[in-house]
């Protein structure tokens, strides 16, 4: 390999990124110190569902890789998901402007760059932010999640599902956190006594302790993340009018204060993907692709029930269309079983300050195939905007190592004027779909008799007109939105839909809130019953019938990986 010409490197390069499919432009590979244009590095679009790691040291450039590889899914009509940990990738809705530097380096790799402007949906988790709020039930988090956003141990953990084993089988509808408090408050009094004898497994002081961190979490302002409207993630999956991908913006401007609340709930979206979504088999081009940063808060102090199921799910999500990529420092970060199934690797420089950069550098040079490069030198002096990269090609094998000089985003590195986002929001159909919390009668009216109160941050009272100029994903007809829902029912979730053409959507008339997405009890029979066992560390082969009051129309519960409930819409 030493002694292989600069032309021959190329060569090799050139043969390997020969790909026939549609593709990802990545940039144009550095060989001896120059680059070379004519030499371009793509990855295959049909194998973005084979998973991938973008890693780097702080300020190599991963925001603005991922930036630059959702702009070319959503013009591909692959819808995208982004948290937003540093509020930079907002600017997806804003087109860049031009310069003289950009124009030099752009006509270096051979990338013919323009400005534009892509569709972007706003969210926010529990409305701590702009964006649409993103909720989820406690029922459909799951009791593995939330032993993780609780810290709880391994037994406490198994206490915890015992207890919503308990409320699913004695319909008491989990919802928001004092749904559940109010179970483990049951539970521990008197009149529990004998239902927590029932339980065998959980102990009076350990459903104390679950019980305390719940108060704690609570005061913390943590409540607003759970409860209803609970967000439906087959809206990940929507294309914009014009065909192009709608890149779901996660905004999460207070990572820093709550960091293992965030990660989790990344997760929760994609074990609800992971359960609804049907099996795919190989598409020319994924269903979404989906962009975890910060992966190694996923990681940290898990336990090993939570990580057998990230394992369980990125091992399986790919064959229902769905890529899943982990940005992170380096991939020490990432564990085995997990790092072992992303094919497709974008790595930035690397420093090797201390010693244990130093391990960390030597363990991610073994990860990659034998290459023309050092990769020890090359990985600690790659600049800002390159990478060494390696993907899958479209037969499955590995390409060959490339350092890359990277393509330019050609919308906004940086974000976009809050105006512009709050506009955005403002004109987005899913507004008056989540906009408002609600409280409907589950465990804790059940429990304690009361009415139940408003939780969560509710929208504003009138929001303002949106910007004509800004792209709001959705908007521009009622009977739009409802036909695009029908469409990911039918076509992307494969199975029948309920809604009837034409019927309108948001913004016909009086604002009502969408059902919630359960079945209707019906009396007698086996809807009352628990079929199954709380079987194995992942609460798999729990089924029951939750029954709702109210506006609510009920829903099966089929606990999965996660613990968390699969939902059937009809």
């Amino acid at each position: 390999m030493a002694n292989k010409s600069t032309a021959d490197k190329v060569a090799t390069i050139q043969k390997g990124y020969a790909l026939e499919g549609a593709t990802i432009e990545l940039g144009a590979a550095i060989v001896d110190g120059e680059l070379h244009k004519d030499a371009p590095v793509r990855l295959p679009l049909s194998m973005m569902n084979r998973h991938g790691l973008v890693a780097g040291a702080t300020g190599t450039g991963k925001t603005v890789t991922l930036h630059m590889m959702a702009e070319q899914l959503s013009t591909a009509g692959v819808p995208v998901f982004l948290a937003d940990i540093k509020g930079d990738l907002s600017g997806l809705a804003t087109a860049a402007a031009g310069s003289d530097k950009l124009a030099k380096r752009t006509e270096s790799i051979g990338q013919a760059w323009s400005g534009k402007t892509f569709p972007v949906e706003f969210l926010a988790l529990g409305g701590d932010g702009d964006g649409i709020p993103v909720r989820a039930t406690i029922t459909s988090f799951g009791p593995i999640l939330l032993s993780r956003v609780l810290e709880l141990n391994d037994t406490q953990e198994s206490s915890l599902q015992l207890v919503f084993h308990f409320a699913d089988k004695n319909n008491l509808e989990l919802v928001d956190l004092k749904d559940l408090r109010a179970v483990i408050q049951f539970l521990t009094a008197d009149e529990g006594k004998e239902a927590l004898k029932e339980l065998g497994g959980l102990s009076k002081a350990t459903a104390g302790v679950i019980l305390r961190e719940l108060v704690a979490l609570e005061a913390q302002g943590m409540e607003r993340f759970f409860g209803e409207p609970e967000f439906d993630t087959a809206e990940l999956l929507r294309t914009a009018p014009d065909g192009r991908g709608v890149i779901s913006c996660l905004e999460l401007p207070t990572l820093q204060t709550k960091p293992m609340v965030f990660s989790t709930f990344l997760m929760w979206l994609l074990a609800d993907l992971f359960e609804d979504l049907p099996e795919a088999g190989d598409l020319d081009k994924p269903k979404l692709v989906f962009f975890l940063d910060e992966a190694h808060l996923l990681f940290n102090d898990a336990s090993k029930a939570f990580l057998e199921a990230i394992t369980t799910t990125v091992r399986l999500i790919r064959s229902k269309g769905v890529g899943i990529f982990f940005v992170t420092q380096t991939p020490k970060d990432v564990p085995a079983d997990v790092l072992g199934q992303l094919a497709n690797r974008v790595q930035h420089a690397l420093r090797a300050f201390t010693p244990e950069d130093a391990k960390a550098l030597k363990a991610t040079v073994s990860t990659f195939p034998v290459s023309d490069y050092d990769l020890e030198e090359t990985l600690t002096s790659a600049g800002i905007g390159e990478a060494v990269i390696t993907v899958m090609n479209e037969r499955g094998a590995p390409t060959p190592v490339a350092l890359t000089r990277l393509r330019a985003p050609e919308s906004v590195m940086g974000p976009s004027t809050g105006e512009l986002v709050r506009s955005s929001v403002a004109g987005s159909a899913l507004l008056a779909k989540y906009g408002t919390a609600v409280d409907n009668v589950s465990a804790y009216e059940k429990l304690t008799g009361k009415a139940g109160a408003p939780t969560g941050a509710a929208a504003a009272g009138q929001p303002p007109a949106p910007s004509p100029e800004v792209f709001v994903p959705g908007s521009p007809d009622p009977t739009a939105v409802d036909d695009e829902a029908r469409r990911i029912e039918e076509e992307i979730l494969g199975r029948p839909s309920s809604r009837q053409p034409g019927s309108g959507g948001a913004g016909s008339g009086p604002v009502s809130l969408p059902p919630a997405r359960r079945q209707a009890p019906q009396s007698g029979g086996m809807m009352g019953d628990i079929t199954g066992a709380l079987g194995g560390a992942l609460g798999s082969g729990l089924k029951s019938m939750a029954r709702s009051m109210g506006t609510q129309l009920g829903r099966e519960l089929l606990r999965g990986v996660f613990g968390t409930s699969s939902r059937r819409r009809r």
